[in-house]
């Protein structure tokens, strides 16, 4: 029942920002989406607004997914493109062919405390030998939140409806056909941390696969598939008071592409190949609305069409019983036009001279060894890869940072950016493997990387920012990241987690960089006795001592706090239940976090309970 952010921030190298209580950014090893891949399934899919309210994430559900893949830094899966931080693959969950004809039901009910959630859901799936499918409803709606203390915390609130079915047919016993169909809908969404809300975020995603599977030969299997996706977005602030100008900010994303995968075994060879290609369309216009004059119009995204089209590689090659090699690499090919001529020519006036189009080559390549024995595991592994730059650092047109309070201009004389990754990772286990360590690091050395510089020269449009600035390269960027994981098994029935983390990140200067996290740590005791599964949690944040001022940030207190949940799951005539309920920072600490936009507080005490059903 919990929300896709809320898994999401369970993951190791993965943190979230938030601008409200909906539609958090995903960020990977302290970088954010224009650094990480997120793709569905495989499938590549791009927000619609201007202001990344709606990441890629936001528009599936916790009852779609049957996992969420995470690749930390330079080794991606297949279709990711431009992942110099990392990717996401959010797994579909399907019911898959079973030679034995099976129903299943299913509901879920919850409710929270703050904010007064609400969370309700059913679906059904059959599977037999030759055909299955899976579908359901899921729907959220949730009032202002509370911050600790008690305060009401305005615009916070959302609601959101998602139906999804997938489906397969198989034509013999190797061959098989899939499809996929998700709609997801979002409306009335709060956001304190910015000057507008969102009327609608609306999704259509569709795909359709065809898979053959071969036994004792040299390729294995190949799937190819081809998939559709519509997002609208449309920002609204006729609910805020005293705006000074009224403005209308829709956003369009358009995607259409195919991959094909085939992967293959030869004696220690465990080999990937894919080639994928999409073609994608990003619009999003403003209309200002001044009292007693004339409606103001301009382009943000000029309808930009980005056709990009690339090939993949992996193996991995066992060396012996304890060691493994696995190499990866991918090239890809773009091609970008501004397909509206006034959001051209208004670009053209800080840009004399640019093109209407434009094309880059970027890749990546990775090689990382491991090694595995009985009580331990060690790893090293070394990658370059390269990004261009997004529609937004390329061809943005006044586009209103509210965490700076600045405007921003794209830049479509961009270098792409690329990085040079190093990483390693030991974990060990001691006291007859009861108690086991895990310490990992890495580091990513940035040339041309691509960030907002001072523009003195342009005024602001939007009413109350400090001033403009442009997407530019500086020369190189550091981002670091290390962290400790343990787990003692003190009894059968006890399990003591810790995690703590730590990053830096510098520019050019020697200055920080923005949005990097400070020293965290959460700590966990969990009991378990038969049916029942306990836990009490401690997590926290130290005083962000190294922020970046230069970029607008402001510097972070330290936090701590409490929760504790429990999971009771049954059985009554056949059916199967669970029930889970918990306490979310327990003693109502009033607290934000370094990736809190504009330092909106978190939850209060939040007091939680649901109810899964499946028969």
């Amino acid at each position: 029942m919990a929300s896709i952010d809320e898994h999401l921030k369970e993951l190791k190298n993965v943190s979230l920002v938030r601008r409200g209580s909906y539609a958090w950014e995903p960020v990977v090893n302290n970088m954010a989406m224009e650094r990480v891949s997120t793709t569905i399934d495989g499938m590549k899919i791009f927000y619609a607004c201007t202001d990344k309210m709606d990441p890629v994430t936001s528009y599936v559900e916790s009852s779609n997914l049957q996992s969420i893949l995470l690749n930390s830094g330079l080794n991606g899966n297949p279709q990711a493109t431009g992942n110099i931080g990392g990717s996401l693959d959010l797994k579909l969950r399907k019911a898959g062919f079973l030679y034995d004809p099976e129903w299943k039901v299913g509901a879920d009910a919850g409710y929270e405390s703050n904010g007064h959630l609400q969370v309700y859901g059913g679906e059904a799936s059959y599977s037999s030998k030759s055909f299955y499918t899976n579908g359901g409803f899921f729907y959220r709606h949730a009032d202002n939140y509370k911050e600790g203390g008690g305060r009401e915390v305005s615009f916070s609130q959302f609601q959101k409806v998602n139906a999804f079915n997938n489906f397969g047919f198989r034509l013999s016993p190797q061959d098989a056909i899939e499809g996929t169909f998700i709609f997801d809908r979002a409306t009335n969404v709060g956001y304190p941390a910015l000057n507008m809300d969102v009327a609608k975020a609306e999704a259509f995603i569709t795909s359709l696969s065809y898979k053959r599977l071969w036994e004792e030969r040299l390729v294995q299997s190949w799937e190819t598939k081809v998939y559709y996706n519509h997002i609208t977005h449309v920002m609204d602030d006729t609910t805020r008071p005293d705006v000074q100008i009224h403005m209308d900010m829709p956003g369009k994303s358009w995607t259409t592409g195919l991959y094909s995968l085939v992967r293959a075994s030869k004696g220690a060879h465990e080999l990937t190949a894919n080639y994928d290609l999409y073609y994608n369309r990003l619009f999003a216009d403003m209309t200002m609305y001044p009292g007693g004059a004339a409606p103001m119009y301009m382009v943000t995204w000029p309808d930009v069409g980005t056709l990009n089209t690339g090939v993949a590689f992996s193996d991995r090659i066992r060396l012996g019983s304890a060691h493994t090699l696995n190499i990866s690499a991918k090239v890809a090919w773009q091609h970008q036009r501004l397909n509206n001529e006034e959001g051209y020519h208004a670009l053209s006036v800080f840009f004399p001279g640019m093109l209407q189009q434009y094309h880059q080559t970027t890749g990546r390549i990775a090689a990382n060894y491991a090694l595995s024995i009985e009580n331990y595991a060690f790893t090293l592994g070394a990658g370059w890869g390269s990004r261009a730059p997004t529609v937004t650092e390329a061809y943005g047109y006044y586009l209103n940072n509210t965490y700076d309070q600045y405007d921003y201009i794209g830049n479509p004389r961009l270098k792409n950016e690329s990085a040079i990754e190093l990483n390693a990772a030991y974990q060990f286990s001691i006291l007859h493997s009861q108690l086991s360590i895990g310490l990992d690091a890495n580091a990513f050395f940035f040339s041309n990387y691509i960030i907002g510089q001072f523009e003195d020269r342009l005024s602001a449009m939007t009413v109350g920012a400090e001033g403009v600035k442009v997407y530019g390269n500086i020369s190189h960027a550091t981002i670091a990241n290390f962290s400790l994981t343990s787990q003692w098994k003190i009894q059968p029935w006890l399990v003591w987690n810790t995690r703590l983390g730590y990053a830096l990140g510098q520019d050019d200067e020697g200055e920080s960089l923005p949005m990097i996290s400070p020293f965290s740590y959460t700590t966990s005791v969990g009991v378990h006795f038969g049916s029942f599964q306990g836990k009490a949690e401690v997590q926290g944040n130290a005083r962000q001592a190294k922020y970046g001022r230069k970029y607008g940030e402001t510097e972070t207190p330290a936090w701590t706090i409490v929760n504790l949940s429990a999971n009771y799951q049954f059985s009554i005539f056949n059916s199967q239940l669970a029930l889970r309920f918990g306490i979310e920072n327990l003693f109502d600490k009033r607290y934000t976090t370094y990736a809190d936009w504009c330092d909106i507080p978190q939850k209060g005490r939040n007091i939680y309970v649901n109810l899964s059903f499946e028969l």
